[in-house]
């Protein structure tokens, strides 16, 4: 039980790292605790709200009452399960926006900005446009990870696309290319009809070299002698060794867990706990960020939602049709058109995304009627929780706090955010299916109206990061350097969305994909060539909105 390089976590980033050392002729174990992501509710792309439902896939975690949305526990789902949340998420595919990466550079992680990650996004696609236009130049072709657009046959799709512009806002053929802001279609890891997760792209060709294997079980601690991580210590008592370094890649919740576990963390909250301190590392688990969304939800005129295959009857004929024939709406995670926007003059990038959805519903599955949605929340929120741990056992949850509208600026901002979204679905394209809205309602227009709303309806967009957060090495808040070494440890690094300095806009798949890719190239010692291509900024955003 032992390799070169031990990575903990089978998931979005830890899948690209074991690919890329396996390439370079590395040996690789991989441990994952979850199981096999074969079955039809992981890669039938329109089941999706399954598997993030079912204890068999997913962690099952819940936040603590989170006190500025009325005490609620929101559900923060994460993959246990091989290929983590990418075999479990909605797919979408969102690089973020190049002043995110810019700013991390800013703010202390050299080497990360959007110069430095755009070759690690063209080295991981294989980009195909489907016939619905694109930015080639700015794309990837014959990387590990396929990335797609849904047909977008249902008139609605094509509706809020043509509203965004109705409204006076730019219309992007391509926001992963130079001009993210904007109204266009969305993409996704969907690849001949189903799911194509980091276990699809990276894990199963690394598998394929004879170096990299997996091992299933719960890692409970890091190996720790005399400073310099030596290997990963099951619950179970095995200890799986590393010739080389450990690399944690476990999500923004497990990864900070598991560092606490092994005596890396904030000095006090360790000893709360009676965990020997290893390193003193304030930051662990801190900084804690996330997307909360609202659902905008119109009923809708005539049966042009999605809601006529709503009935067993229509779900068992879509459920046929793709699996003999890989044809049909399952082939869809049916967020075929997105929208990216400034919420005001004087912000230079967007900082509201749009996921519009074809069929009212939450999105555990449950509420479905005739209508369709638009899902709107800030990107930036101020925001910022903590991820702590509850026990010292390994196999009890982490206590997950997000902290969400602790801020007074995200109030302003979300309200915005309903207003504007408001806007764009009275538009007249969607004129001939319009009908009332059913969130927040008609009667809600007041700011503590919508405040109310939003206390009561905001959900999560499942996009949790910043708890390992990467900096200087001279930064104390800091947790790992810009290679994602952990600071005070010898040969342990973390690779996944908890090293984020910043969220990004948009979904966090692609981001942590990347940061997968980018941090196996720092591992081996060498970097791709920074891009010289320059991102569309609105020429205006000074003075104008839109």
């Amino acid at each position: 039980m032992q390799a070169d390089y031990v990575i903990v976590g089978a998931g979005s980033a830890g899948c690209a790292m074991a690919y890329r050392l396996a390439e370079a002729g590395k040996s690789v174990l991989v441990i994952e605790y979850g199981g096999s992501d074969l079955g039809p509710f992981i890669n039938m792309p329109a089941a999706l709200s399954y598997p993030m439902n079912m204890r068999r896939y997913d962690w099952g975690y819940e936040t603590e009452p989170e006190p500025h949305l009325g005490g609620r526990r929101l559900a923060c789902p994460r993959g246990k399960v091989i290929g983590g949340s990418s075999s479990i998420n909605g797919m979408i595919y969102v690089r973020g926006h190049a002043h995110d990466f810019d700013y991390w550079a800013e703010t202390g992680a050299e080497g990360w900005g959007y110069a430095d990650v755009l070759p690690y996004y063209r080295r991981m696609e294989d980009w195909h446009d489907g016939g619905r236009g694109g930015d080639p130049a700015w794309r990837g072709q014959g990387g590990p990870l396929h990335v797609t657009r849904g047909a977008g046959k249902n008139p609605l799709v094509q509706a809020f696309i043509e509203a965004g512009g109705q409204a006076g806002y730019e219309l992007t053929d391509d926001y992963n290319g130079e001009k993210q802001e904007g109204f266009g279609p969305f993409e996704a890891t969907i690849w001949k009809g189903k799911r194509w997760s980091a276990a699809r792209a990276y894990l199963r060709p690394a598998q394929d070299t004879g170096r990299c294997r997996i091992v299933h079980g719960l890692a409970a601690r890091l190996v720790i002698d005399e400073g310099r991580a030596k290997g990963v210590e099951l619950a179970d008592g095995r200890v799986i060794s590393a010739r080389a370094e450990v690399i944690v890649a476990a999500s923004a919740i497990n990864s900070p867990k598991l560092l606490m576990l092994s005596g890396i963390g904030p000095a006090a909250h360790l000893a709360e706990h009676g965990i020997e301190v290893v390193a003193d590392r304030p930051g662990v688990g801190q900084n804690l960020q996330d997307h909360l969304e609202l659902y905008v939800q119109m009923s809708a005129k005539g049966r042009v939602s999605l809601y006529k295959y709503w009935s067993l009857l229509g779900k068992a004929w879509v459920g046929a049709q793709w699996l003999f024939r890989r044809q049909g709406p399952g082939t869809s995670n049916q967020f075929e058109s997105c929208g990216f926007i400034r919420s005001r003059a004087g912000i230079a990038y967007p900082d509201i995304q749009f996921h519009f959805l074809p069929l009212a519903v939450r999105y555990d599955g449950k509420g479905a009627r005739e209508g369709f949605q638009a899902h709107v929340g800030p990107m930036r929120s101020k925001s910022r929780g903590a991820v702590t741990l509850r026990s010292a056992n390994p196999e009890d949850d982490p206590r997950i706090f997000f902290n969400y509208m602790s801020h007074p600026d995200d109030w302003d901002e979300f309200r915005t955010c309903i207003r504007l979204t408001r806007e764009i679905l009275g538009q007249e394209a969607f004129a001939p299916w319009r009908g009332e809205e059913l969130v927040p309602g008609p009667m809600a227009q007041s700011d503590a109206d919508l405040d109310a709303a939003i206390r009561e309806h905001a959900e999560s967009a499942y996009h949790p990061c910043g708890t390992c957060r990467m900096g200087r090495a001279d930064d104390p808040d800091a947790v790992v350097d810009p290679q994602g070494r952990v600071i005070g440890v010898q040969g342990l690094r973390v690779a996944d969305s908890s090293i984020f300095p910043r969220i990004t806009n948009g979904n966090l798949n692609a981001p942590s994909i990347m940061v997968g890719e980018k941090i196996a190239d720092h591992v081996l010692g060498r970097r791709l060539p920074p891009a010289n291509d320059r991102p569309w900024v609105h020429p205006d955003w000074q003075n104008s909105q839109r």
